[in-house]
């Protein structure tokens, strides 16, 4: 089976690294591809043997809805090689339960659905780390997650299917029967707030594109970027703690009645908000 993995990138550096090493070792540098928004040589060097493939940073205007397409039809050209494509933002990774599937390819070739939703959880540096270890795979280092709807999403097709919203974009005809599947077993790691040193980095980098002038530029979640962040890694350290068990079988079974939106005609994930964090079982640190 051909599975390859999609993301697009700009600086977000340590992020892309952690992007890089995972899928590398899951599927081959050969098999991966990025889309740099903006000229930027680090990207080549973090990822070697990846396809890289540089677009112009001169449009912020409509950014959301035109990159969405263009991704889109990326990914609908790499069907044309490729049993399955597996496409997240650079500091999202998909991992599998080594306890229930042997690998990410051997589990994604047992599946019967078109596409396919994880579960997914924001992870959180609570504690210092050694800056030495950076480099290192972020399991080995962190193990501090709040499970969360909102990035639960829709991460792989076989089919031309477009990821929309972080979700599925269907036909209307298609949208109340189409399958929903999250595989148990299956998380989505979404690691911005999962080292200090790059949430300042990338805080900094996006104050200084919502402060900018021109068309298109984004609002005030990037404007108050660095406010914003450590005002959720603080509400993250103040929930209460639940064992991985019982957090992960609560929130994967919250999630098992999704929005199907008329008005877009998107299949997606509940926006749930968990009320406890977790620490991640010891299999994720062998990642």
């Amino acid at each position: 089976m051909n599975i390859c993995a999609l993301t697009m990138a700009h600086k977000d550096h340590w992020a892309l690294s952690q992007w890089y090493r995972h899928y590398s070792r899951q599927l081959g540098a050969e098999n991966l591809y990025v889309v740099s928004h903006g000229a930027d040589p680090q990207v080549q060097e973090i990822c070697p043997g990846v396809s890289v493939l540089t677009i112009p940073r001169n449009r912020l205007q409509g950014f959301d809805h035109w990159r969405g397409r263009m991704l889109n039809s990326f990914q609908q050209g790499l069907l044309e090689l490729y049993d399955w494509v597996i496409r997240t933002d650079a500091d999202e990774v998909i991992c599998v339960d080594p306890r229930r599937w042997g690998s990410l390819g051997q589990m994604m070739q047992a599946q019967e659905a078109p596409a396919l939703f994880a579960l997914g959880f924001n992870m959180f540096d609570f504690t210092p780390a050694d800056p030495a270890a950076r480099g290192q795979s972020v399991f080995a280092q962190r193990r501090d997650a709040v499970f969360t709807g909102h990035y639960s999403k829709a991460w792989a097709v076989r089919r031309p299917i477009g990821l929309r919203r972080h979700g599925l974009q269907l036909r209307p005809g298609r949208l109340a029967e189409f399958p929903y599947v999250m595989p148990r077993g299956v998380y989505l790691a979404h690691l911005k707030f999962a080292d200090a040193m790059a949430l300042t980095e990338m805080t900094t980098v996006r104050h200084e594109v919502g402060n900018s002038k021109g068309p298109g530029t984004p609002g005030k979640a990037w404007q108050q970027a660095s406010a914003e962040a450590r005002e959720k890694v603080a509400e993250a350290k103040a929930l209460p703690f639940l064992n991985w068990e019982t957090a992960e079988e609560q929130a994967w079974t919250e999630l098992q009645s999704p929005v199907r939106d008329s008005a877009t005609s998107v299949l997606r994930s509940k926006s749930l908000r968990f009320d406890n964090r977790t620490q991640l079982p010891d299999w994720f640190a062998s990642l």
